[in-house]
């Protein structure tokens, strides 16, 4: 493998920064990016901004211009074959760059290596790996709908310091702050679907959008319920408002039913933003992936559980926290568990 210089690691750090960009937009593409250095400096950027157009490589080689002799750093190998569009390896061969650096290696199994072969084949030079774990973190969603058939599913929850999801009814309905509402909206941007189950759908009639810039910058998220109930009030929001289109209802569907259709309709990433049975159930059959959790510096009393069971035995690693407003904001795995098929109740 080709020696990496002083200034690999910092430049593929801008070319991830730049492929979070595409986060929520390009499925079922993996989000992408793209920098290009000519004598230390940098030429040009790019990042896949949606399935069906340009790649990275191609929006940085047409941003920088004139490539002759460059580097290109790119978080994901660049692609092999024709799809909707044509192969990334033969614009970088055109564009005269000498040098590829890439973070990940291609997920999907049919074209692992290949675009590195292709690329050394043209006299290329290639080194890989390079800051391998935060350009596969960036490629998460897409790795797991390649390999498995299922999306990527974060659940996010807020809770008081004492495990409280609910409060008395003469108090407000919001357990986290405003900062953390806002900042469940760029969780929902990055995701292609939000999931709740039946009884969260009837009782609290949520719209489930994008809103504010996040709804400019963004499209909106599929909105699914799961439920085993044929009560589905027809005057909700997500059957009146103007995204009714992207409402799914999934009735009778087991969990793992309801992530298998929506990975045939090319959803890389899902929200589950329900209650604490659904969220209990998710994470007994092990389809939960990662969990975004907020902390409310209160106290509720009384014994409303975050999750209402006793015997769950599910590990968490790789925690980040981070104060949202005056919420504590926890970000964790999920350690890999068994799933299996059982049906929702």
């Amino acid at each position: 493998m080709p020696t990496q210089t002083a200034d690999d690691e910092r430049f593929m750090r801008e070319a991830i920064t730049e492929g979070e960009k595409g986060l929520g937009l390009t499925s079922p593409n993996p989000p992408v990016g793209a920098i290009i250095i000519q004598d230390g400096e940098i030429i040009g950027r790019g990042h896949h901004r949606k399935a069906g157009g340009p790649h990275a490589e191609v929006n940085a080689i047409v941003d920088a211009a004139d490539t002759e002799g460059s580097t290109i750093y790119v978080t994901l190998e660049p692609c092999s074959t024709h799809g909707q569009t044509p192969p990334c390896v033969e614009a970088i061969k055109n564009a005269g760059i000498k040098r590829v650096v890439v973070g990940a290696t291609d997920p999907n199994p049919e074209h692992v290596g290949a675009g590195f072969q292709q690329l050394r084949d043209a006299g290329i030079e290639v080194t890989s790996g390079l800051l391998e774990e935060e350009a596969n973190h960036l490629i998460r969603f897409f790795t797991k709908r390649i390999t498995t058939g299922l999306p990527w599913v974060i659940a996010k929850t807020a809770t008081t310091l004492d495990g409280r999801t609910s409060l008395n009814s003469s108090e407000s309905q919001w357990i986290s702050s405003e900062e953390s509402r806002e900042d469940v909206q760029n969780w929902r941007q990055q995701c292609d679907a939000i999931l709740i189950g039946g009884e969260t759908f009837r009782r609290d009639n949520p719209s489930l959008t994008l809103r504010g810039r996040y709804a400019e910058e963004g499209r909106q998220p599929l909105r699914v319920v799961l439920t085993s109930s044929e009560d589905i009030p027809s005057e909700h929001h997500l059957f009146t408002d103007e995204h009714a289109a992207l409402t799914r209802i999934h009735q009778g569907f087991t969990f793992q039913e309801s992530l298998e259709t929506l990975a045939n309709e090319g959803v890389s990433a899902v929200l589950l933003e329900s209650g604490g049975r659904l969220l209990a159930h998710a994470l007994k059959l092990g389809f939960v992936d990662e969990i975004v959790l907020y902390l409310a510096p209160r106290l509720g009393g009384g014994d409303t559980s975050l999750i209402p069971s006793p015997d769950l035995g599910v590990h968490l690693e790789n925690m980040q926290v981070d104060f949202i407003g005056p919420d504590i904001r926890i970000v964790s795995r999920v350690k890999s568990s068994e799933q299996s098929h059982q049906s929702l109740g």
